[in-house]
């Protein structure tokens, strides 16, 4: 099967969001003022504040008119109530769940890989939004010392029209499903910046490793700095050796990982990489102000990446995501300015001496965790083959009613 790569797309303008505080906004304001058609993908949708908002705007903009497709992952959103779906779909919103995930004994989710962990907006095909916040409370400050650290951006211009395909793609085929939904259309998107983009993504199928790939080539090819901030740190051989080859040659690599974690296992995993990238000369910097959750990355002057793919086992080998990676100066300097207060507000520098005693049973356990996590990519591809599906919730109840399997090559 022949892989379509994804291809520089000139034309576009962007704007960096940070954390839920400017998120929430944006997207929101984005749906009270469409007038055609909102696609929405997302991990997690909560029923707290931030996710019953996003309801009452869909069902405002539905009962208007507006063509709305809100598809969310089984296992990151299991627990919406009944009154919170018939809300959306009594109005018209087609509610759409990712290999909806049954709970062992009513309680404990499982079929925890192969996730949907896209986080896309497409708003009348001329505006969207990639990042890695999801939504529910915990990405605005006032959640408390949990509260999510994290970035998205907001996209004019012409790299809109292929997140647009992206979003329809993962929809329930049209012919058989049975409320109104206009045909896709085929558009130009006018121009809107001067910044180079293109949309980069993670499947099962035809894209199995462009992300990573595409964090290596930047890597490979950086002149003086590197800056890489990520969540869930854990990434394959080539690029921790692109990453140590780098700062070997000079270029000052920067890492920016989590200090207050939120899983436990995350933070163990990415410090066993610590002495071996302290050796060839990167910086190492934990955020502990807040849990972080970004998966953003810079190099030199031009080149920028966000989106919702981390630097791990589930999302290199296994999750759905989708990046967007930027060429444009402007661009590239506000987010080394953000990444810069990061380190020096709110970061405590790695170093060489402050690393954990080697006793017997620490390398016991390091040895196991490391090279099983470093061998899961290969092991996740001995699983049974996957074919993901998407069921609808009917309108006006909240039950599911399967539709078809999610086909990759649509």
């Amino acid at each position: 099967m022949t892989r379509n790569r994804p291809r520089w797309i000139d034309g576009n303008r962007f704007e960096l969001l940070e954390n839920g505080e400017e998120f929430f906004p944006a997207v929101f304001d984005a749906i009270r003022r469409a007038r055609r058609e909102v696609l929405i993908e997302t991990f997690i949708l909560f029923d707290d504040k931030v996710g019953r908002e996003l309801r009452d705007v869909l069902i405002e903009a539905a009962l208007r008119g507006v063509s709305i497709d809100l598809t969310i992952d089984g296992y990151g959103s299991p627990d919406l109530s009944e009154d919170y779906i018939a809300g959306l779909t009594a109005s018209g919103v087609r509610l759409h769940v990712f290999d909806p995930c049954p709970k062992l004994f009513g309680r404990y989710r499982i079929k925890v890989f192969r996730r949907l962990h896209r986080k896309m907006v497409v708003v009348d095909g001329v505006l969207a939004f990639v990042g890695g916040i999801n939504y529910s409370a915990d990405h605005l400050g006032d959640y408390g010392p949990e509260a999510k650290q994290d970035y998205a951006v907001k996209i004019e211009g012409p790299l809109v029209a292929p997140i647009h395909r992206l979003a329809v793609r993962t929809l329930p085929s049209r012919a058989r499903w049975p409320f109104r939904r206009p045909a896709p259309t085929t558009f130009e998107v006018p121009r809107a910046g001067d910044a180079q983009a293109m949309l980069v993504t993670r499947d099962n199928d035809r894209h199995p490793n462009d992300i990573e790939r595409h964090y290596r080539a930047a890597i490979r090819a950086a002149r003086r700095e590197v800056i890489i901030a990520n969540a869930y740190f854990f990434p394959g051989y080539r690029l921790l050796n692109e990453m140590r080859k780098a700062a070997r040659r000079g270029v000052d690599v920067t890492l920016i990982v989590q200090g207050k974690p939120d899983m436990q296992i995350v933070s163990f995993g990415a410090r066993l990489l610590y002495p071996d990238l302290l050796a060839a000369g990167v910086s190492i910097h934990e955020y502990c102000r807040r849990p972080l959750h970004g998966k953003v990355a810079l190099v030199d002057d031009e080149w920028s990446t966000i989106g919702s793919s981390n630097l791990d086992p589930l999302s290199l080998a296994l999750n759905l995501e989708a990046n967007v990676i930027i060429r444009h100066r402007g661009f590239n300097a506000e987010l080394r300015e953000h990444m810069q207060r990061l380190i020096d507000e709110h970061c405590t520098r790695v170093e060489t001496h402050s690393r954990p005693p080697h006793t017997g049973w620490r390398v016991l356990v390091s040895t196991v965790v490391f090279h099983f996590l470093r061998r899961f990519p290969s092991w996740a591809q001995l699983l049974p083959p996957h074919r993901p599906r998407v069921e609808s919730v009917a309108a006006h109840s909240g039950a599911l009613d399967a539709r078809h399997p999610l086909d990759p090559s649509r």
